[in-house]
């Protein structure tokens, strides 16, 4: 039987902790056995799991004969990670253990460097900082898992569902997998990655900034068809001086920008109104709705009706 480890941290998110123990402990084989065993482990006792505290029935030991170990995020990512889980992750490792993380697991995960050179994923607010603290990791943060084989990672919250119903469909195929997907109330695969759920605001800038003037006449006409030239013009410059500022700026080039402004604009409008996709497409000035479609399924992950679907 294929045993599962979970991780417990200090300060582990409940949820993330609860989302394999749930999933894998209600996995049934075709003959109806279980298709998992499993432990929770931790580097001491009793963990601080925010609104109570809990006691793991296994020590790091239990990591040892584990086919796959799951890390679950902590309330604060940020946390060092002890020597001892540190030399235990990368111990296991070596072994060729599968080790996962769920949301902000990422970052003890990243803390033993076997991300390191590796594409990855954790929760799209605090993708950021694991970029930046984590050079070596290419961080991806549109996408609901990344699995790179022996190591993978999710992103936040009910992303860790996905994580491990792929990991079932991996090593028991897709009718188990299924099984499991409908015993969760989950669809097997979901449509559209992290990126749909991401607030795409406005780059900021410096208040006072030469470009905030022009930046409010954008937001104001949305709805025209402007090109790069009709943009310099307004601003007074040439197209050259105007990428040059907006790079510097807003580390995006005007027509980004503003593809950018009209799609956050649409998904408000799929949210708070029944206005029609065409409707919509022409609102934010687009020249037409496969146009508009395109651009918004490029930028968010779904198209505007499955947006609708999910967030109107």
């Amino acid at each position: 039987m294929h045993t599962v480890a979970v991780l417990a941290l200090d300060r582990v998110i409940p949820f993330d902790l609860s989302t394999p123990l749930e999933v894998f402990t209600r996995t049934r084989l075709p003959d109806g056995s279980p298709g998992y065993r499993i432990r929770v482990c931790a580097e001491h006792p009793e963990i601080d799991a925010g609104a109570f505290t809990l006691r793991a029935p296994w020590g790091l030991d239990g990591l040892r004969e584990a086919d796959t170990i799951i890390v679950p995020g902590t309330a604060v990512a940020t946390d060092p990670l002890s020597p001892a889980v540190r030399d235990a992750l990368r111990t296991a490792a070596g072994r060729g253990t599968r080790i996962a993380s769920i949301c902000s697991g990422t970052f003890p995960l990243a803390a033993t460097g076997l991300l390191d050179g590796l594409r990855a994923t954790t929760h799209w607010i605090a993708a950021g900082a694991l970029a930046d603290a984590h050079p070596d990791i290419d961080v991806d943060p549109d996408v609901l898992y990344v699995d790179n084989g022996q190591i993978l990672t999710s992103a936040g919250a009910a992303a860790g569902l996905d994580l491990c119903l792929h990991m079932i469909r991996r090593d028991y195929g897709s009718a188990v997998a299924a099984h499991a997907a409908r015993l969760s109330v989950m669809p097997l695969e979901r449509e559209g990655g992290q990126a749909q759920f991401i607030v795409h605001d406005y780059t900021p800038v410096p208040r006072g900034s030469a470009l905030e003037p022009l930046l409010t006449w954008l937001r104001e006409n949305l709805a025209r068809e402007l090109t790069l030239a009709d943009i310099a013009a307004h601003a007074g410059v040439s197209t050259r001086t105007l990428i040059r500022r907006f790079r510097e700026q807003t580390g995006s080039t005007p027509l980004q920008w503003l593809h950018r402004a009209r799609v956050r604009q649409a998904q408000h409008l799929l949210e708070t109104t029944q206005h029609s996709v065409e409707r919509i497409a022409a609102q934010v000035g687009f020249g037409s709705p496969t146009a508009f479609r395109d651009r918004f399924k490029r930028t968010t992950g779904v198209s505007p009706h499955a947006y609708r679907r999910a967030f109107g």
